[in-house]
């Protein structure tokens, strides 16, 4: 997650995570020398030797939150919780492609439409850009997650 913007960057499911495959996450999440400086992150075992190494070598400094101390890195904790609640407790989920698909599908809403109080009521993948007024225009709506969301865009007004 991008702190500033509250943008997610990778987002990714596994019955049990090990240190490998949070390794081959990280990878995954910083493709193309896109990478952060920091990384905040807990102390559970699964961010062992492999995941410390692939931050090493790409330069980004971990920053271990303190035992028992899910506020340390809270941005990420309010996800978490946005996508259980928001998503995963109105879910009936059946496997774990089902899942991965409702990950997937809530976190491209939650960065593409889903407006942020903490970024001023903008939207992730636009916080960089201007808010444009258009009082007029045609409203549409389209479903997500089966109906759960709805995305709301205004139509651009012929020139």
């Amino acid at each position: 997650m991008e702190l500033k913007s509250r943008k997610i960057v990778h987002s990714a499911v596994t019955r049990s995570p090990t240190d490998k495959w949070t390794a081959q996450q990280m990878r995954e999440a910083t493709p193309w020398g896109r990478k952060p400086k920091y990384l905040i992150r807990d102390r559970d075992k699964k961010y062992g030797h492999q995941f410390s190494k692939v931050a090493m070598l790409w330069g980004i400094k971990e920053l271990k939150t303190p035992n028992r101390a899910p506020r340390a890195n809270g941005v990420c904790e309010r996800y978490l919780r946005s996508l259980r609640r928001e998503c995963l407790d109105h879910t009936l989920l059946l496997h774990g492609k089902q899942l991965q698909r409702a990950v997937r599908e809530y976190t491209n809403y939650y960065n593409q439409d889903r407006p942020h109080q903490g970024i001023g009521q903008r939207i992730p993948a636009f916080y960089d850009r201007p808010v444009a007024a258009n009082p007029r225009g045609k409203i549409s709506s389209k479903a997500i997650l089966g109906g759960l969301h709805h995305s709301h865009s205004r139509a651009s007004l012929p020139n």
